[in-house]
């Protein structure tokens, strides 16, 4: 047995050496950048090396291996200092610089003891006494180390801890063996062989999960969190494995003789076995946190991080995340550790209705989920329910009246939040038994009171916000029926024009023509009109593009010159970057308000030509024209009109349209001797396919 013992020990420490040796030397050659924690790492990486050599060649007895190991830890230790240093967000705190230097000189006093081991050889008093100091300073070495590594794995930012979580985790591995090894040689007073030889095979594991974290974080940062308070949680978790160390060991030297090695395989395989079945059980999670927070915390709940998961919850919805009302749900049963919940709310008559629920198929929820004093009670009374307490009645504040019988009888219902804004009750929030039924205290109460009136907020403003969507859906209506109204109101104008002319030249064939085509055009628009006032249109007005002004002004005129008499005394043969429908409604807005600002026989000129890098289209009348404060302080102002009957729309129409193609309109009036209004569009940097190859075949 001693002999496999020794094969163990030796080709696991070599094996450990030969890895930690390659993982030293790939780190050193790495084409990276260096810096201090890289320089660390590589010396703290050779030492593991050179501390496994020493064994695989002298023995785990040996003065060079005890020296060896003190080398180890030094080096992982300053490793650990280095990357604490760097870490950016905040200075670490005193206390833990303080464990540093405590360390540091433990190392140098077990140095010193390891030199005394042969000085005391041939002294067996002394000798004890020197082996008892250097195992008790290895052990509160480990102690330490361990609270360290805890300590720089929890003060470190969450987005960081993914870079260091397997080199932690490494450093835990070796250092709770170590503590396990030591603390069972100083229990026993015998040297566990087998732990010894298991020591190299388990450092030949760590090896590979370095190589691992050495890729995840090629330059070793560290981003601190804003906690500076110092978790003592590994000191007591150390503290109970010490006590149950001992308890151990004086089981085993009770048991004695040859049952003693099959009760530690025993109750090694027990534990494993054990965590292996209660670590992934969410009940056993959720019995462990209530102990926990109630023996070793004063308060239940860690409120900046139950905040934050709370508001990511619900503020933060990813790609793939739930509706806004299951993400309300569970934000608040993750407080409790609830499964499930749902939530009620308030409709058009103020009744309470189901709204969404989060894991809860089973519970039967009648259309009406309320009754008429429901609504009442909570908005007074803010009285979180406590189901157990209700049915058992001892409940004194809870109107039985208030709570309908279908929560009372599903013996999964706990706990029912009301969720009140400005003493109104937005909503009812109804939770499940947790997997560890227990009662609600006062810290429960105030942390649901506090979140459901949070909620309440989220749910009114997403209901504000749904009544703002559907109000601004109506003003677009609203606004799409004003300017449709004020283009039916021109169409119905230009055709009473059109029958009133028709009397007297009804008989001239060229009228005759120019009404059926002005007649086709209104018809055309009337149409368009329609598609406009559709909900279902989903038309994109065109974007800006080389048109010839010439033909564009002239088509208009063409149609135009059947209602009134227009004139032209300039046309340049120009091109504009626009979009001749929406420059048609323009220049349809001003013809039309020029021809109802002037009397029959009172001419419309409109003129086109260019100004520096623009063109300039006039629309001139001779009619009664506008004051300057009207024309300051009302003309493009909706719904404000200077003619009888006006809507008030046309111009300020036309300047969003001429704006929207990256022009202008002008405005000069006089009252009494008429106005021009001048549409200023871009000249076009470059002519379209068809002006091209129209102007080559010229």
């Amino acid at each position: 047995m001693g002999s496999f013992l020794d094969h163990i020990s030796t080709f696991g420490h070599g094996g450990a050496a030969v890895l930690f040796g390659a993982l030293a030397i790939w780190q050193f050659q790495r084409k990276v950048e260096r810096n201090r924690r890289q320089i660390w790492l590589v010396i703290a990486i050779a030492l593991t090396s050179f501390w496994a050599l020493s064994i695989a060649v002298e023995g785990f007895q040996s003065p060079i291996s005890h020296f060896a190991e003190t080398l180890r830890n030094f080096g992982w230790l300053a490793f650990m200092f280095i990357l604490l240093r760097s870490g950016e967000g905040r200075d670490e705190p005193t206390t833990v610089n303080g464990i540093y230097f405590a360390l540091t000189f433990v190392l140098v006093g077990q140095m010193i003891v390891d030199t005394l081991l042969p000085v005391f050889a041939g002294s067996p008093r002394l000798e004890g006494v020197t082996l008892y100091t250097s195992l008790v300073l290895r052990m509160i070495f480990a102690v330490g180390a361990l609270v360290l590594v805890h300590n720089l794995y929890s003060i470190s930012a969450p987005e960081s801890r993914w870079g260091i979580r397997l080199p932690m985790a490494s450093l835990a591995a070796i250092w709770t063996f170590d503590l396990n090894l030591y603390t069972i040689t100083y229990l026993t007073q015998q040297f566990p062989f087998e732990l010894h030889a298991m020591r190299g095979p388990t450092m030949a594991i760590v090896a590979p999960i370095l190589a691992l974290a050495s890729v995840r974080n090629t330059d070793w940062n560290l981003t601190l969190s804003r906690s500076v308070a110092f978790r003592s949680l590994s000191l007591v978790a150390i503290a109970s494995y010490l006590l149950m160390m001992v308890v151990i060991s004086a089981a085993l030297q009770i048991i004695g003789g040859d049952y003693a090695r099959l009760a530690q395989i025993s109750f090694l395989f027990g534990t494993s076995v054990g965590a292996l079945l209660l670590l992934p059980s969410g009940k056993f999670r959720s019995w462990l946190k209530v102990k926990m927070a109630k023996n070793f915390f004063q308060h239940r709940y860690d409120y900046r991080s139950e905040w934050i998961r709370f508001t990511d919850t619900i503020g933060r919805p990813g790609a793939d995340s739930a509706p806004f009302h299951e993400r309300v749900i569970k934000a608040i049963a993750d407080i409790t550790d609830s499964p499930a919940g749902i939530l009620l709310m308030q409709d058009e008559a103020g009744q309470l209705v189901l709204q969404s629920r989060w894991n809860w198929s089973s519970i039967e929820v009648p259309a009406r989920a309320c009754s008429n004093r429901t609504v009442a009670f909570f908005e007074d009374s803010s009285h979180i329910v406590e189901f157990d307490a209700l049915r058992a009645d001892k409940d004194d504040k809870c109107d039985p009246a208030a709570i309908p019988d279908w929560m009372s009888r599903d013996e999964q219902a706990w706990v029912a939040v009301p969720l009140v804004h400005f003493d109104r009750l937005t909503g009812l929030m109804l939770l499940a038994r947790p997997r560890v039924n227990r009662t609600l205290d006062w810290e429960d109460l105030d942390m649901l009171r506090v979140v459901g009136r949070q909620v309440a907020s989220y749910l009114a403003e997403a209901r504000s916000q749904e009544s703002l969507s559907e109000a601004q859906r109506f003003d677009e209506f609203n606004r799409r029926m004003a300017f449709i109204m004020h283009d039916i109101k021109n169409l119905v104008s230009q055709l009473s024009l059109l029958a009133r002319n028709a009397k007297r030249h009804a008989e001239n064939p060229e009228f005759r023509a120019d009404m059926i085509e002005t007649l086709q055009d209104s018809a055309d628009k009337m149409n368009g009109l329609l598609e406009r006032l559709s909900q279902h249109n989903k038309a994109k007005q065109e974007e800006p593009k080389p048109v010839k002004v010439r033909e564009l002004v002239q088509s208009i005129i063409e149609k135009k010159r059947i209602l009134h008499d227009m004139q032209t005394t300039q046309i340049d043969d120009l091109t504009v970057m626009a979009d001749p429908v929406r420059v048609d409604q323009i220049l349809g807005h001003l013809i039309q308000n020029a021809i109802d600002a002037s009397t029959e026989g009172q001419p419309i000129f409109i003129n086109a030509r260019r100004r520096d890098l623009s063109v300039a289209i006039e629309v001139r009348d001779q009619g009664v024209g506008m004051s300057s404060e009207f024309v300051r302080s009302q003309l493009f102002k909706p719904f404000a009109s200077s003619k009888q009957g006006g809507f008030g729309i046309g111009a300020y129409e036309a300047r969003e349209l001429a704006r929207a193609m990256k022009g202008r309109l002008e405005v000069e009036s006089t009252e009494g001797t008429g106005s021009r209004f001048t549409l200023i569009l871009p000249l076009a940097t470059r002519l379209s396919d068809e002006n091209s190859a129209d102007e080559r075949a010229a």
